[in-house]
């Protein structure tokens, strides 16, 4: 009997407890093999270049990196590669930016474990994995009527992959130190990606990136922020 392809799957949730929760109710799926677990948005990236997974489970709220420009970057790096995501909430401004990623599906956490295998299997099949709510606001969010009487995407933020890290890093309290740091640039270009974000952006203090971040879904409202 030929063996069976398991379908090798990242998983990309900063809390252990919940990584570890979904690993051990995929692998009773049976067709499932957990290859790799990220507990931030950057390791997600590093580990989907390295392991090359079928199918990566990413969590949005992350910290250093958030699950939606990690879903970019991993998909500009390894177009096979599926990606679902599943958060907490269902935020408009997360659902907004769903589909411009690339993402084929979009679960939330009440979700079963049986619906998260299933939507594994369905994604590797060539298909999209929605659930319902997720699905019907989609649709309402993204397409809208323009002046030819057609249909148009909404434009994402309008902000390069490398300000989007920035301003995560700042809307979450991170110095100018810390995030050159942590994207390994120097202090000085820091600086400059700052003053680009409040020169794009119409913001003139650090306060304002932040509330632009949260409004934009980059971070959580609930994620614990310093101003500085």
């Amino acid at each position: 009997m030929k063996p069976i392809k398991l379908i090798r799957t990242l998983l990309a949730d900063d809390h252990t407890i919940v990584r570890e929760g979904l690993c051990a109710l995929l692998l009773a799926d049976g067709g499932i093999q957990v290859v790799g677990e990220a507990h931030n948005g950057h390791e997600a990236v590093s580990l989907a270049k390295s392991l090359r997974p079928d199918v990566v489970v990413m969590d949005i709220a992350m910290p250093v990196l958030n699950g939606l420009e990690a879903t970019r970057q991993i998909l500009a790096a390894a177009p096979v590669t599926k990606v679902i995501i599943l958060s907490a909430h269902s935020d408009d401004a997360y659902i907004d930016r769903v589909a411009t990623v690339g993402a084929v599906g979009f679960l939330i956490k009440q979700t079963s474990a049986q619906i998260l295998a299933r939507a594994i299997h369905d994604v590797m099949a060539g298909n999209t994995f929605y659930s319902p709510k997720v699905a019907k606001r989609l649709h309402d969010h993204f397409k809208a009527p323009d002046r030819t009487g057609g249909l148009m995407i909404k434009k994402a933020t309008g902000l390069t992959s490398r300000e989007l890290e920035v301003i995560q890093l700042v809307a979450e309290g991170q110095a100018n130190k810390q995030v050159a740091a942590e994207l390994k640039i120097s202090i000085k270009t820091v600086e400059k990606h700052r003053q680009h974000l409040m020169d794009k952006l119409n913001i003139h203090d650090t306060a304002g990136l932040t509330r632009y971040a949260i409004a934009q879904g980059i971070i959580e409202s609930s994620v614990q922020v310093t101003i500085i």
